[in-house]
């Protein structure tokens, strides 16, 4: 999800594989709401910084904004590390200048990029394409992990499926999404839920469709990782 307060939203399909390029547009008027986990990262374009948002496990708590357009890249999860150069792990609950990762001058440069740019979500876009020409490719393997994990397969069937022991598992798991697989399948069962229940389809129906033994079950859940009682979250959102 989006490292920025609730306002006006809209997002596209990006070039880049799997990634979605957004915009939001704030006033200081608009109240913040929680950025939940979702499996993915994002490199956002903020206030004139470039700032890459790492995996959470918590609700993340935006500071109130004063206002201004924001621009990100939201990518699939475990396909941004490569991309970055950086284990996913080392960002986990972290939000960290881009200029912390890659060499100053060079994000001066694409700063200078974008503040020149009539369209900065086209040149936010290019940058990342032109990134991927350099950086090495994203674990193939990863992204069918998620797949069957957000299908609610079990870890151990997934670890046998990707022909890996449990422990090669969690240790690649680390590095392409932060966390390991069980963190992982929490996360993405909660984002299923919450859309199914924003669909309007009734709490307890919700909870057995998407994993949970029961409603007080995904209750439970989304507690402890959207940090608020689900009719609160779902009320806000």
């Amino acid at each position: 999800m989006n490292d920025v307060a609730a306002g006006d939203y809209r997002e596209r399909r990006s070039r880049y594989e799997g990634a979605v390029l957004w915009t939001r547009t704030v006033d200081h008027r608009t109240s913040a709401l929680p950025v939940l986990p979702d499996g993915c990262m994002d490199l956002i374009w903020m206030n004139g910084r470039l700032i890459v948002a790492g995996p959470d496990t918590r609700a993340y708590h935006p500071a109130e904004s004063k206002g201004g357009r924001y621009i990100g890249v939201r990518f699939f999860p475990g396909t941004a590390p490569a991309l970055l150069g950086v284990p996913a792990h080392h960002l986990l609950n972290q939000r960290v200048d881009l200029a912390d990762l890659w060499p100053s001058a060079a994000v001066r440069s694409l700063i200078g990029q974008l503040e020149s740019a009539d369209d900065q979500g086209v040149a936010l876009e290019r940058i990342v394409l032109r990134r991927a020409t350099e950086a090495g490719r994203a674990d193939p393997l990863m992204r069918r992990v998620v797949a069957a994990l957000n299908a609610g397969c079990p870890v151990a069937a997934v670890a046998d499926a990707a022909g890996l022991g449990e422990r090669t598992l969690y240790r690649r798991s680390l590095a392409a999404f932060g966390y390991g697989p069980k963190t992982l399948a929490r996360v993405l069962r909660m984002q299923r839920a919450l859309a199914s229940a924003r669909s309007g389809v009734p709490l307890a129906e919700t909870a057995m469709l998407t994993g949970f033994a029961d409603q007080a079950h995904l209750s439970r859940e989304v507690r402890a990782l959207a940090g608020l009682p689900l009719g609160a979250l779902l009320a806000r959102s």
